[in-house]
């Protein structure tokens, strides 16, 4: 029978918080690239890309670290852990004037910040199971989607009243305040007598038991697909905007508007799982992740670009799809690592946001006079997106005859 325990309205709260902060160092930097990539010398402005990029792959390499110590010491013990992490790192991007140290900088934060967004997911796992999960992450990931849709006007002030460095320090106080609320109200979920004890061969037999689950990695992989290709997005659209578009000054609230597309939908689907199931949802969006971003690709394959209303129209609607896919990827892929919660999350993270980065990296190269090559990238992950869904259901309709 399914775990569905009370609704703990702060313990979903709290845990959108820390994965918040992960939204907060990306997103609200988004307005200040031109102004770091000045500050640091940059000549190729297609290089500040990697001020978004770089940070998912600490995000990656982080959680590898931070999963399984989890599972041996404890959840809460490893977020204070990363935050020490993220806190140095956040001292290094202020101070430094060299771009490569940036960079170094920004892969420092993304390990720091692994630990409150991997383990965020694996006390949800810790509490939850089954499409219940789906509907709490849902509903955590609807609020964490608030930071993105404000975030980038709250680069923009302070941008305005001070500096870039400015940004880094207000993600750094709002980050002490978080974890301050984490401290004192938030319960271990992983009690001692369910810990695991840290060897090395901890990691090795995590990962043969994280493979052994099909649909764990299935899933793994199409989160890998849809995060690279939305992570195109994240990396380009200051630069859409204002140097395709002419429209840096409507910037946060253009972002803030695809943001909200991807909230409302995973808002929806915290109403709708547990009816219709996160399969049946999940692979339904991913169908209409790849049919929209298709249509595009077909009516403006010359790379003429649309109509400001015309992009948005799309954006909205490709973006609507990917808030019915975050969650529901991530529970479908969780479902069967409860034994293993903690090491599953990073792995399933790992995997994900590793294959994402070369994604985002390679398609962004394109995203320079026309917004063709970021749909064409949306297409291509979403139609393997789509065909890992068929491989999963023939596979399931094998094994039940």
């Amino acid at each position: 029978m399914q775990k569905q325990p009370d609704f703990k309205f702060e313990f979903v709260a709290l845990m959108a918080a820390l994965m918040s902060l992960v939204a907060l160092s990306i997103d609200a930097l988004l307005p200040a690239l031109p102004n770091i990539g000045d500050s640091l010398g940059v000549t190729n402005p297609s290089d500040n890309q990697l001020l978004i990029t770089m940070i998912f792959l600490g995000l990656g390499v982080g959680q590898l670290i931070f999963g399984p110590l989890s599972d041996s010491f404890g959840r809460k013990n490893i977020v204070y852990l990363g935050f020490v992490v993220f806190v140095i790192a956040s001292i290094i991007c202020v101070t430094t004037k060299s771009f490569e140290m940036m960079i170094f900088g920004r892969i420092l934060q993304g390990i720091g910040l692994s630990s409150p967004r991997t383990i965020a997911i694996a006390m949800v796992r810790d509490s939850y199971s089954g499409d219940y999960m789906a509907k709490v992450l849902s509903i955590i990931v609807a609020f964490f989607i608030l930071v993105p849709t404000i975030a980038p006007a709250f680069g923009l002030f302070f941008l305005n009243i001070a500096d870039w460095r400015a940004i880094f320090n207000v993600n750094l106080v709002i980050g002490i305040l978080i974890v301050i609320w984490f401290w004192r109200r938030q319960p271990e979920t992983l009690i001692k007598s369910k810990r695991t004890p840290f060897t090395v061969a901890l990691f090795i037999n995590g990962t043969k038991e994280f493979f052994k689950h099909k649909q764990a990695v299935a899933f793994t992989l199409v989160s890998g697909f849809i995060t690279g290709s939305f992570m195109v997005y994240l990396s380009t659209s200051q630069q859409i905007f204002e140097k395709q578009y002419d429209l840096g000054e409507w910037f946060p609230y253009l972002f803030a508007s695809t943001a909200l597309a991807v909230g409302s939908s995973t808002f929806m689907n915290s109403r709708l799982v547990i009816r219709f199931g996160s399969f049946k949802i999940a692979n339904t969006a991913a169908i209409a992740y790849a049919l929209i971003s298709l249509l595009y690709v077909i009516i403006f394959f010359q790379g003429n670009n649309p109509h400001i209303a015309v992009l948005l129209g799309f954006f909205l609607c490709q973006f609507f799809a990917v808030g019915l896919l975050f969650g529901n990827l991530r529970a479908l892929a969780m479902e069967p690592l409860g034994h293993i919660a903690g090491i599953g999350a990073a792995i399933n993270g790992f995997i994900s946001t590793v294959m994402a980065v070369p994604i985002a990296n390679y398609i962004g190269s394109f995203v320079d006079t026309s917004v063709l090559p970021l749909f064409i990238g949306f297409s291509f992950f979403g139609m393997l997106s789509v065909l890992t869904f068929v491989i999963v259901k023939r596979k399931v309709a094998l094994a039940k005859n």
